[in-house]
């Protein structure tokens, strides 16, 4: 649930006056992007990763992006202060206005920028996943976009819990692993860990950004290479990653059994990807120390 305040492009107001309008095509279109902010002792985690990742989905949606960093992020701080939250998810949107035939001469921005919070949801760990073929299609020009049209994505994830997973794999059209609805994942085979490329139709996730960073320095180096199904079913190890989740161990995926969950592999990595967020918030905190 998203907490009170919302700041829509120029301030902060009560969620429930915040006018969103038919007239606005981006947001029936789903013409827009998003991402989501892990917020950790007030301080928005990685959020450079995050603007860089918006820069490049704006340009590759033709999305006029004419926001700076800076600014979003002191008013997401502004936003945190309003809301009285510390420890929270964030979500930055964008939406594009002024594009399609079904629009307003209403007088919006061309994009409309919304910021809101919310509470950190619960995850059940080992986590269960399923199986979906063709739930990426890697040769599309928006594969790995985080774009506001995320139907394929829910419609998978809902489909996944009514039948008692808590998560699905996603196969693209050469029956590669990809990615889950709204996470990277990862196996691991006699200490080597693997996960998808790009290539594969996957997001590049903020937190996989960064284990594929720290993994070798803990001896857990992370190898980006093409994945069936089986390797999963073969694996010592199989976790997921997202903004939300960190890292969660799998024990299921499509009725095959994972021997560890979470497996020793992961419980190092998932250490030490704490270890990056200490150093992260330390480096932060010691930046906006007035002087």
């Amino acid at each position: 649930m998203i907490h009170r305040f919302v700041f829509h492009n120029d301030g902060l107001q009560p969620v429930e006056a915040v006018r969103l309008s038919p007239g606005q095509a981006g947001l029936l279109n789903g013409w827009g992007l998003f991402t989501t902010v892990r917020i950790y002792e007030g301080i928005p985690f990685a959020f450079e990763r995050h603007w860089k990742r918006l820069e490049r989905d704006a340009e590759r949606t033709h999305c006029p992006f004419p926001f700076q960093e800076n600014v979003v992020r002191g008013q997401l701080h502004e936003l945190l202060r309003a809301n009285k939250v510390a420890e929270c998810a964030a979500r930055i949107y964008i939406v594009y206005n002024s594009v399609g035939f079904w629009r307003s001469d209403e007088n919006f921005p061309r994009v409309d920028l919304i910021l809101c919070s919310a509470d950190l949801p619960s995850y059940r760990e080992p986590a269960r996943l399923g199986l979906r073929e063709h739930g990426r299609y890697a040769a599309s020009p928006l594969a790995g976009v985080k774009v506001l049209s995320w139907l394929d994505n829910v419609w998978n994830y809902y489909e996944a819990q009514q039948a008692g997973f808590d998560e699905v794999v996603l196969l693209n059209e050469r029956g590669e692993v990809a990615e889950c609805t709204a996470a990277n994942i990862f196996c691991v085979k006699r200490g080597h860990v693997a996960t998808p490329p790009v290539t594969a139709g996957c997001l590049q996730g903020i937190t996989r950004s960064v284990l594929l960073e720290i993994g070798a320095s803990v001896g857990a180096p992370v190898e980006e290479r093409a994945l069936r199904p089986g390797d999963l079913y073969a694996a010592d190890e199989v976790f997921i990653s997202s903004t939300n989740r960190s890292m969660l161990g799998v024990s299921e995926i499509a009725g095959h059994q994972i021997a560890s969950a979470p497996g020793p592999v992961t419980l190092k990595l998932e250490k030490a990807f704490g270890g990056f967020v200490r150093q992260y918030l330390e480096a932060r905190s010691a930046a906006s120390r007035p002087r």
